[in-house]
């Protein structure tokens, strides 16, 4: 597999990007964000989506150089328009003021629409933390490319929603929860797909409700579906995913899932920003995480077992190793880059294989 560093894929990125229309800060904000993503093992948020993003701006539909729009603003809430400009992009700006308004306030509550794919909701959990503040942000699909059923159903009808708690603190950094509602990232099955590879049991069916590990099987005509979250409890996962459609496509102005639904579009995103200085107290909020986590990681643990994992862990082991030895990518998507570059005549870096 190719192996290739984070700086210089960041800077490939970055050149496909400028070469592919969209202008400086876009490609500084978007390179960053993808490369992020496989850095911390998120490889289904990462690179592998810039073909799909360069191809939308192509086709008109992500539209490079369009800025977050204020529909309505109050003291302490935005509702925000991205135009269909770089999720990223857009996201970065409203994180901006909510975090400007929740330290004025205490909290502050923004909804975005139209906004092309946003990405990891780490990223912006992490940027609230790097602040001292909490966060809660989940999105939809915009009520376009629907991938999972309810419990019971064969055909899709809402996306892998995905929702993500952020805190400030922790020995090595802030806390993230960030998860879809889905036993899988629908971008995990495509990483299988292009490299022509099988997903893992337990995820996926066919258009008939049979399991499958044939990634092909989701993308059929009819679909196949993801399964929702909590395995023989999954109807937990997809009432969590169901409120969230909710408070992403209706509170927002945007859509939820609709019959006949689009091809992928974008997202619309909910987002709590809450600054502690306000409520307990920063140093309380602080002193409370440090003894939480010294107390949980401390719990005797079971024979084979020499290690607890608290939420954020298995990214930061990720990256740590992935910063030393480099960032592997499987043949397909890497090609897939490749052919993009010859297309837009960037020259491909060097990679150890």
């Amino acid at each position: 597999m190719p192996l290739i560093s984070s700086e210089s894929l960041q800077n490939f990125v970055k050149s496909l990007l400028l070469q592919g229309g969209a202008n400086d800060e876009e490609a500084r904000i978007v390179s960053k964000s993808l490369v992020d993503a496989n850095l911390l093992g998120h490889d289904s948020h990462g690179v592998m989506r810039l073909p799909f993003y360069l191809g939308r701006v192509k086709e008109g539909i992500l539209k490079a150089g369009e800025k977050l729009q204020i529909l309505n603003e109050t003291p302490a809430a935005i509702a925000g328009d991205g135009c269909w400009g770089f999720g990223q992009t857009v996201m970065h700006d409203m994180m901006n003021r909510l975090i400007d308004k929740a330290a004025s306030l205490g909290v502050a509550c923004g909804t975005l629409k139209r906004a092309s794919h946003i990405g990891r909701l780490g990223e912006y959990a992490e940027m609230a933390a790097a602040q001292g503040m909490a966060s809660i942000i989940c999105a939809n699909t915009h009520g376009s490319a629907p991938r999972v059923a309810p419990v019971g159903g064969k055909r899709p009808r809402l996306g892998t929603n995905p929702i993500c708690i952020g805190m400030p603190g922790g020995v090595e950094g802030p806390f993230v929860l960030d998860f879809g509602t889905s036993a899988t990232a629908e971008g995990k099955v495509r990483i299988k797909k292009i490299a022509g590879e099988q997903v893992p049991p337990g995820l996926i069916l066919d258009p008939d409700g049979n399991p499958t590990t044939d990634p092909n099987q989701l993308y059929g005509n009819p679909p196949g579906t993801i399964l929702p979250m909590g395995g023989d409890q999954a109807y937990k996962g997809f009432g969590l995913s169901f409120m969230v459609e909710m408070l992403c496509g209706a509170l927002s102005g945007g859509q939820c899932a609709f019959p006949d639904p689009p091809p992928p579009q974008g997202n619309c995103v909910f987002i709590i920003v809450i600054d502690p200085k306000h409520l307990g107290g920063q140093n309380h909020l602080l002193n409370e995480i440090t003894n939480l986590e010294k107390y949980v990681r401390n719990v005797p643990m079971k024979e084979g077992i020499n290690e607890i994992f608290l939420p954020g862990d298995p990214e930061k082991k990720t990256a740590t190793v992935r910063k030393e030895k480099g960032i592997s990518l499987d043949r397909g998507n890497w090609e897939a880059l490749i052919q993009l570059a010859e297309d837009l005549g960037v020259e491909v870096p060097k990679v150890e294989e």
